[in-house]
């Protein structure tokens, strides 16, 4: 079973960073994708950004060139958001999922428990 556990969440007002952390139990070898969703209270879950093993990245509208989404493999696998210029409307619970392709079991995708990012105005 891969365990996906996030860090980095806060407090930050509008105009600030941070940098999310996803750390992945498993090698990236292993891995088809990695991504970053959030879910506002209300509101249905929304991807945020995706990272393919192939190196393909993708953002969604509301945070492209504010948001980057990076990874580090050099020993283990961790996934990052960096987030600059937050807005109030980026406050929500920010989830990593990672993805596998598996034998007999098809794609497989594996949650974090979330991290909280509140923006304030």
């Amino acid at each position: 079973q891969v365990q996906v556990v996030e860090s980095g969440g806060g407090l930050v007002q509008a105009g600030g960073s941070l940098r999310l952390s996803c750390a992945v139990s498993a090698s990236i070898h292993s891995i088809n994708a990695m991504a970053w969703y959030r879910q506002a209270p209300g509101k249905q879950r929304e991807l945020v950004a995706s990272f393919t093993t192939g190196g393909a990245t993708n953002y969604a509208d509301s945070v492209k060139g504010r948001f980057t989404i990076t990874i580090d493999n050099a020993k283990n696998t961790l996934l990052y958001l960096e987030m600059s210029s937050l807005k109030p409307e980026d406050t929500a619970v920010y989830y990593c999922s990672a993805n596998q392709i598996l034998a007999g079991q098809g794609s497989v995708d594996y949650w974090g428990q979330g991290t909280q990012v509140t923006v304030s105005s």
